[in-house]
């Protein structure tokens, strides 16, 4: 079921992503968060701050949020359509919530 509004932190992860607003991205995480992009994997703020400067933020990516689905728990599918100077497409995130953070974020 898809609703109007994703839950906080997936607003703020793609809110500080189209600002490219880097310590409001790693604060939508907590702070033993894992990472996983196509099988490259990072943990905690640091991981998460790695990652968002070659992959999200430091490429100057901007999400487009095109659904959410809830998928069991505190885990939520969203479909974003991605645009940078480094990755295109369309494609979904899997994230996972804790404490009204992200703890888990899979892709690919």
């Amino acid at each position: 079921m898809t609703q109007e509004q994703p839950p906080a932190a997936i607003g703020t992860f793609i809110d500080a992503t189209n600002a490219g607003d880097t310590e409001a991205f790693v604060a939508a995480f907590t702070d033993d968060a894992y990472v996983r992009d196509y099988g490259r994997e990072f943990t905690g703020h640091d991981g998460v701050r790695s990652w968002d400067s070659t992959d999200n933020i430091g490429v100057g990516m901007r999400f487009e949020l095109l659904s959410w689905t809830a998928a069991g728990g505190d885990a939520y599918v969203i479909t974003i359509r991605a645009t940078s100077r480094r990755f295109n497409g369309t494609g979904d995130m899997r994230v996972t919530l804790r404490d009204g953070l992200i703890s888990r974020l899979e892709i690919g």
